[in-house]
């Protein structure tokens, strides 16, 4: 299984997904600046990688905190924490694991634990495992969905690589090529990072998963010529209505399915829903350097002085979405009943954790 993320040796040990497909390398993280770098230049990306990378980041800078006192502890790793989660503003996984392992350190104090450090790390370590079981769980619930002889289209990357392992639409797409069925699934290069082109096709492959690769702007062609038969993305904040953010471009998808009649599944974990947010007009969307529109790895594709506009994600309205899968099973519309059906589950589960 492909293992985007590691802690080993007190250390987090990153694939660099800028290098592939061309080179896979490795970066290891020492102090957790290096991982909130990481995280900023795309070095780990995908919401629930980046979730996983700032638990263990926290937990990193847990381990050079010299306060003596509870207290001091405290305040010194949720600062650490808070500067953490400037890193990238739209995953919300990333703003989940944090408040997860602020409230992890609460009851380790309130237990009367000492070596706070050793248990954050544990649960940093935690939250990564049960990212990857969280994953095949999704998978398997969505795989009923997909039947054999499908052609389904991704875009972006949310395989392995956008998780600590397996991945969320990938991971659908994984289940059910593990139970026998014949799938071909269709890579959109997703602009301006290529990371269906680079990420996206090298897991494919690395998997042995039949797979073709196109450019954003085939997708509606072969939607129109019949050859796409389900869409699976996965999303890096849903709100409680429903609308979902995912890379720019997946509106466009979106509204292709729409108008040719093929179910669009959004597949991710409960840690991506912010329930804290009515509509998607309020999720933040983050605007990219221009150099990643004008230059590809360092080559000159755009003229220097033109003016760019690089939104990261788009933000698609819940009701172009067919259903969410999910670890806790696929939510299918209405959605207003689902979603808080699903919204009461997470906040039990939050206060018992």
């Amino acid at each position: 299984m492909i293992q985007p993320i590691l802690w080993k040796n007190n250390q987090v040990v990153l694939i660099d997904q800028n290098t592939l497909p061309a080179y896979e390398r490795q970066v290891v993280c020492s102090d957790y600046h290096e991982v909130v770098d990481a995280i900023k230049n795309m070095t780990v990306r995908g919401a629930p990688a980046i979730g996983v990378a700032a638990a263990m980041a926290a937990a990193l800078g847990s381990l050079f905190v010299q306060e003596k006192s509870p207290d001091h502890f405290q305040n010194k790793f949720n600062a650490i924490c808070d500067e953490i989660a400037q890193a990238r503003p739209t995953a919300h996984n990333l703003f989940w694991t944090l408040h997860r392992m602020k409230r992890f350190l609460q009851k380790c104090l309130a237990s009367g634990k000492s070596n706070l450090s050793v248990e954050l790390v544990k649960e940093a370590k935690r939250i990564c495992t049960e990212d990857v079981e969280i994953n095949k769980q999704l998978g398997q619930n969505g795989s009923s969905l997909l039947a054999d002889g499908d052609h389904i289209l991704t875009h972006c990357n949310a395989g392995a690589l956008a998780t600590a392992g397996y991945g969320t639409a990938l991971g659908v797409i994984r289940a059910a090529f593990a139970q026998g069925k014949k799938l071909h699934v269709y890579v959109d290069e997703t602009r301006p990072v290529l990371q269906g082109a680079r990420l996206t096709a090298w897991e494919m492959q690395k998997e042995r998963i039949p797979a073709t690769l196109i450019t954003d702007s085939m997708a509606g062609y072969l939607m129109q010529q019949g050859k796409i038969d389900k869409i699976i993305v996965g999303a890096d904040r849903i709100v409680s209505n429903g609308d979902t953010a995912n890379k720019i471009g997946t509106y466009s998808v979106a509204v292709l399915a729409r108008a040719h009649r093929i179910p669009f599944y959004v597949a991710a974990p409960v840690s991506t829903f912010d329930f804290s947010l009515v509509t998607g007009a309020q999720i933040p969307i983050e605007e990219r350097d221009s150099a990643e529109v004008k230059q590809f790895h360092g080559v000159q594709v755009a003229p220097q002085e033109i003016d760019v506009y690089n939104p990261a994600f788009d933000v698609t309205p819940a009701k172009w979405i067919t259903a969410f899968i999910t670890e806790k099973g696929v939510l299918t519309k209405p959605f207003g009943r689902t979603l808080a059906r699903l919204r009461k589950e997470v906040a039990h589960e939050t206060v018992a954790f």
